[in-house]
């Protein structure tokens, strides 16, 4: 039984997982697969709770704020700790010194992505075009991993008129593709993976070093000479600064062990959405945050976006 600040942990409640965005995302997926498999691993009740809200600055500033006893939790994501940290000109948390992070659970890859019946064929004649005709790409927001991806696209292609437009969440901006409202939308893979299964939509690009076994015909953005293209955004497990360490140790040990069960991988497969080949544990995942931070940061000063 681990001790932690006089107390036995966990065993006074159930321990909340909290997801930063609203049920049904991919957040909101991941924790509710992991929950169970922490449970049976603690032997007590983990409870996802929703606390949506500001672009996930809401259910992350309500965990950097919990006390750091083991019972509040956080499925950490890139889009807040990485992305709104360099698109937002203060946060009320700082992403490195108010959390504890034990380590990286998965990660996604983002999907240039058109319709089926689009004249674009390739990423060539795509940013061709945009570079003497306007090009819309829509994203889940400004400041968000898309909408950085589509201006480092823009300005490394050289293809002026390939112009943003932002969202309040990838379903509507599919919406407007599927619609014809817009040529293009830039997005995680998991959302997407059945309808380019099933031909409904195509892509001309995706964000990882190497193709996915799932989807080998989609070229990377890299192979197709963007090399700096390549990013993922990925979910993590946080929890309050000061966290005591008999609790990080039990819960950093868990993680693997999670990430390797059988219906897990499946789930994980069929999203897209995979645990790293060599586990990104504590010190390693902090200073992934930190490195990512920091580049990410870069890109926006450089194309001049600020989520504010």
């Amino acid at each position: 039984m681990v001790r932690g600040q006089g107390a036995a942990w966990p065993t006074r409640g159930s321990v909340r997982l909290v997801a930063q965005f609203p049920p049904g995302g991919l957040v909101d997926t991941i924790a509710r697969l992991m929950a169970p498999a922490m449970s049976q691993a603690l032997g007590q009740t983990v409870l996802v709770e929703n606390r949506a809200g500001a672009g996930g600055v809401i259910g992350t500033d309500y965990v950097a704020k919990a006390p750091a006893d083991g019972y509040t939790l956080l499925v950490s994501h890139a889009s807040v700790h990485v992305f709104s940290t360099a698109t937002l000109p203060s946060l009320p948390f700082d992403p490195i010194t108010d959390f504890t992070h034990m380590g990286l659970l998965v990660e996604a890859s983002n999907v240039l992505l058109v319709k089926a019946n689009s004249p674009f064929q390739t990423l060539e004649q795509y940013v061709a075009a945009a570079r003497t005709q306007p090009v819309r790409f829509g994203s889940s927001g400004i400041g968000s991993a898309p909408h950085l991806l589509g201006a480092m696209l823009s300005g490394e292609a050289n293809a002026p008129n390939l112009d943003h437009v932002p969202y309040r969440g990838s379903a509507p901006a599919l919406q407007d593709l599927m619609g014809g409202q817009i040529e293009s939308m830039i997005d995680p893979v998991t959302t997407n993976v059945q309808m380019l299964k099933d031909g409904s939509l195509r892509c001309l690009g995706i964000s990882t070093p190497q193709r996915l076994p799932a989807l080998p015909n989609i070229p990377t953005f890299a192979e197709q000479g963007f090399p700096r293209l390549t990013s993922s955004q990925w979910l993590g497990l946080s929890a309050p600064k000061n966290l005591p360490q008999p609790i990080v140790e039990r819960l950093s040990a868990l993680i693997p062990q999670a990430l390797a069960r059988p219906e897990l991988a499946a789930r994980f497969e069929d999203l897209q959405t995979m645990p790293p080949a060599t586990p990104v544990m504590g010190t390693a995942f902090t200073d992934r945050i930190k490195a990512e931070i920091t580049e990410w940061s870069a890109v926006a000063r450089r194309y001049n976006i600020s989520a504010a």
